[in-house]
């Protein structure tokens, strides 16, 4: 398996959305974190289940009770970023108290803003290696939790002295991962995955989505590989396979396989739409985080963005400013390549009727 590819793929669906044509404060439409959210099961149940707590993937596998399975499951932990002023500029942080400081929408130190806002961080679960022989017999579980955290970032003014702070805080979630599997024939299995939000929430029906969010699972996909054995393609089952392909329930996510051409160790289950085998164009230049990656576009959008959008786009957090400075410094030649490439023809035989 070319685990770089994967890895690619898998990082190109985690930030799914992340940075919306480009995302900043001001636009009326601010909502980001589209894709994959799973809340709190309380928070769901009192919004009368119109936000989804879980997720379920089921695909089939080819192969004896000696293969083996491993499932991986991905998802963005957001954190509350909140910019805060100094009442007197400090030397440096001081260990322990936190010093005294009023909070404010954004802060400019020299050419730098810095924004409140959200960003996110990368969490990983892994449930292991199981033998398909045992997942048969009985179901494998496991629970997982990231608590709570809070820190600050001093910033310095250009004279040095620390005159204000980003203070991140990160509310706690908590889940779990279920892997199963039912024998349908002597040589094929249905894998199913469940992934579950149990963070607990006092008077859910009092939160707002955005504050619900800090305690959600963001753009949460999964991973499944097997040895000993073979995936089978959803999107093109042989034949003998694809009435037991069409009896898989996907529930917020679509298995597809990933990694080079012909491959069937892996599957991706994404909260997008895929097709089997998914890339990255090598034209691209770098992510841009949003729906489709639709680089000639979204580049040159980036580009007619006034000084002050572009100051406010730069404010949003590191990957949204490394964005905007990669968009800058591409070259006409990095530009024309993105305007459109011609893959994958096919000779036609026999005769060509004209129009």
């Amino acid at each position: 398996m070319n685990q770089a590819l994967v890895d690619k793929i898998a990082a190109a669906v985690l930030y799914e959305g992340y940075i919306l044509y480009p995302y900043r404060p001001s636009l009326k439409n601010r909502q980001r974190w589209t894709f994959g959210g799973l809340y709190p099961q309380a928070y769901s149940l009192a919004q009368g289940g119109t936000e989804a707590w879980e997720m379920q993937t089921q695909c089939l596998v080819v192969g004896g009770e000696s293969a083996t399975l491993e499932v991986k499951i991905r998802f963005l932990h957001l954190v509350d970023r909140v910019v805060g002023e100094f009442v007197q500029p400090l030397a440096g942080l001081p260990q322990g108290d936190e010093p005294e400081f009023r909070t404010v929408d954004r802060l400019q130190i020299g050419e730098r803003r810095f924004q409140s806002g959200q960003e996110a961080m990368e969490q990983e679960i892994a449930l292991g290696e199981s033998e398909l022989k045992d997942v048969l017999m009985q179901p494998q579980r496991k629970g997982f939790s990231f608590p709570a955290r809070r820190e600050l970032e001093g910033l310095r003014s250009p004279s040095g002295l620390v005159i204000g702070a980003l203070v991140r805080q990160q509310q706690p979630v908590e889940g779990s991962i279920e892997l199963a599997a039912e024998r349908l024939t002597e040589d094929l299995s249905k894998i199913t995955v469940r992934v579950r939000n149990h963070t607990a929430l006092e008077d859910p029906s009092r939160h707002s989505r955005n504050d619900a969010l800090l305690h959600a699972l963001v753009s949460t996909h999964a991973l499944l590989g097997v040895r000993g054995g073979e995936f089978i393609s959803l999107l093109d089952p042989p034949q003998i396979w694809r009435e037991a392909a069409a009896g898989c329930r996907n529930i917020g996510t679509w298995p597809v396989l990933v990694g080079e051409e012909g491959e069937k160790s892996t599957m991706l289950s994404a909260p997008i739409i895929l097709y089997d085998y998914p890339q990255v164009a090598p034209e691209s230049p770098g992510d841009l985080f949003d729906s489709t990656e639709i680089d000639e576009i979204l580049t040159l959008r980036i580009l007619t963005l006034t000084d002050e959008e572009k100051r406010e786009v730069a404010a949003v957090d590191e990957r949204a400013r490394a964005i905007l400075e990669r968009s800058e410094s591409l070259a006409r030649e990095q530009l024309a390549g993105l305007h459109g490439t011609m893959r994958g023809l096919r000779p036609v035989h026999g005769e060509v009727a004209n129009d």
